[in-house]
């Protein structure tokens, strides 16, 4: 069961503009994914209750909701890779990979 999950999760993680994620951000369902993060398994661990996981994932910094400032920075170029787990938005900032 979680391998078929984790393998429909990755045929549902794709790219999405800011201006595309600004009605998720206004009912505060964006979550950042960090880029040392795996966003598939990120999305698991939500979609499995995982919460250990989760939380600690929380307590380092590596989920969180953006900030007020990120949210008026980022413009109609920047872009993400997205994945859905209601209520959330999973979202990651690929360009800072590193």
């Amino acid at each position: 069961m979680t391998q078929e999950l984790k393998q429909e999760l990755t045929s549902m993680v794709g790219p999405a503009a800011w201006e595309w994620l600004k009605p998720h951000a206004s009912r505060d369902a964006i979550l950042i994914v960090d880029p040392k993060l795996d966003l598939v398994e990120v999305g698991l661990a939500l979609a499995t209750d995982n919460v250990q996981s989760v939380q600690r994932w929380i307590g380092e910094a590596l989920l969180t909701k953006p900030t007020s400032e990120q949210l008026q920075t980022w413009g109609s170029s920047k872009r993400f890779e997205s994945l859905i787990i209601q209520p959330y938005v999973l979202v990651q900032d690929t360009a800072n990979a590193g």
